[in-house]
């Protein structure tokens, strides 16, 4: 039978302290119950040799440390998984909100979860369309990879996030696709249009939302990826189903972090963030791949805002050593009105050249995002140069790339929130626009594609 203790000795923040009786494991349950006869839940966060650190999930409110009830349950915290999840709306810690039924589930899964072993990793190798043309012509997201979005405060990477969740798709496998999507720290308003929007687009059919309020628990912020994650992991390798997981924003599970630290008095790291955060994120981000033997997948797009626009703050600096490349959005494009304001110049995709070519997207595809970049990076240096000088010093060549840059963002860069385009659709589009060039100034591209694509009369 279980013991009740009266043995807490301090209450700081989301955490209390209890003197330890008896072994204890990490991530344990814990029942507290307060004078009022009312209950709290927690869970272990530490246990040394005379202290048990406990994070309680409805904050500490109300408890009493001497005349408060603990009780350690024994068992970690576990997630209901079923295909029923499906198209059910959940709040941070896996319980419906969307008032529906309770989730009859097929099985209970820890949540703590493990990274994939590397020995038993498959490569990425299948190409996932987003229907945004920045990212699957530029940028593209590869079946089992990790690709981040550096975002900053204002600009639209939610907007970003649920077009993503409505259009994706493993082009030929979109019956086995799933959407995972896991909102941390939002507003009620935020939640509202997040949730009105998965149901009136029919996106919410093939989804999983998961919702952390702003106004909800800090460590509850702790358990949502986690939860979101374990969710993919059952509808991948035991459902077999190819798994998008969306994860927004992990700048606010990286303040929670610091905000559980600062209570437990961590000597601090980086900007006070605890020095274990390198950790805590990988363990996150390193449950996405696919396994030996198994037929799902899991591909992991968290999104963060870099605060004060810093690419170079320790979340995304920290993000960036674990992920697999970042999609970076760019005020000035936003402040164009420029949708979605993703800049091609600092983004990288690491795997893109796996998941490309015949039988893939298509056998030009490498070689016109290749065109596409150098000439929108040199017309982007020319726009400094026409402030200096003027444009009437450019040669025809440089008038023409300066032409370019302005178009690439007209018509390439800028398509609508519900605009889903085809990888051919986007490729050619960057046709029509490396036709403004000259053939052969088209130097990144085989002449044998140049000539099978390259539509334009010309003589050169």
């Amino acid at each position: 039978m279980l013991k009740e203790y009266k043995t807490i000795t301090q209450v700081a923040g989301p955490l209390i302290f209890v003197k330890k009786t008896h072994d204890i494991g990490y991530n344990d349950l814990v029942e507290i119950k307060l004078p009022d006869g009312s209950i709290k839940n927690g869970q272990v966060l530490d246990t040394s040799k005379d202290i048990v650190v406990v994070q309680v999930f409805e904050g500490t409110r109300g408890i009493d440390k001497n005349n408060t009830w603990v009780k350690f349950l024994g068992e970690t915290i576990k997630l209901n998984v079923s295909k029923e999840m499906l198209g059910r709306i959940l709040n941070g810690a896996g319980e419906p909100i969307d008032g529906g039924a309770k989730i009859i589930s097929d099985k209970q899964m820890e949540i703590t979860g493990a990274a994939i072993n590397p020995y038993s990793r498959i490569a990425p190798s299948d190409f996932i369309q987003t229907g945004i043309s920045t990212i699957d012509g530029c940028n593209t997201l590869v079946r089992g990879q990790k690709l981040p979005i550096f975002s900053g405060s204002g600009l639209p990477h939610n907007e970003i996030a649920l077009q993503i969740a409505r259009q994706a798709k493993v082009p030929g496998k979109e019956k086995e696709f799933a959407v995972i999507f896991a909102a941390m720290g939002i507003t009620n308003e935020e939640a509202q249009s997040f949730m009105k929007n998965f149901e009136e687009t029919g996106a919410l059919k093939r989804a999983v939302v998961l919702l952390n309020l702003a106004d909800d628990p800090a460590v509850e912020r702790i358990i949502t990826p986690r939860m979101a994650l374990t969710a993919a992991e059952y509808l991948a390798f035991e459902q077999g189903m190819h798994v998008l997981v969306i994860l927004t924003d992990m700048t606010n599970y990286c303040e929670a972090l610091r905000e559980i630290g600062a209570a437990r008095e961590e000597i601090p790291g980086r900007r006070g963030y605890p020095g274990y955060m390198y950790t805590d994120l990988a363990s996150i981000y390193e449950r996405a791949g696919m396994i030996q033997g198994k037929n799902g997948s899991i591909t992991q797009i968290p999104i963060l805002t870099m605060i004060g626009d810093d690419i170079t703050h320790p979340i995304p600096d920290l993000t960036g050593y674990i992920t697999e490349g970042q999609i970076v959005l760019a005020r000035d494009l936003h402040r164009k009105n420029i949708y979605p304001p993703i800049d091609i110049l600092p983004s990288l995709s690491r795997l893109m050249n796996s998941g490309i070519g015949p039988e893939k997207t298509r056998d030009d595809h490498k070689q016109v995002s290749d065109q596409l970049y150098a000439n929108y990076a040199e017309g982007r240096d020319l726009r400094g140069l026409v402030a200096i000088v003027g444009e009437e010093a450019l040669s025809d060549k440089d008038k023409k790339l300066l032409k370019f840059a302005d178009l690439f963002e007209e018509k390439f860069v800028t398509q609508s929130k519900d605009e889903d385009r085809s990888i051919a659709d986007t490729l050619e589009i960057g046709w029509k626009l490396l036709e403004t060039m000259p053939k052969s100034s088209l130097t990144r591209i085989d002449p044998k594609l140049r000539d099978k694509y390259y539509k334009k009369n010309s003589n050169d």
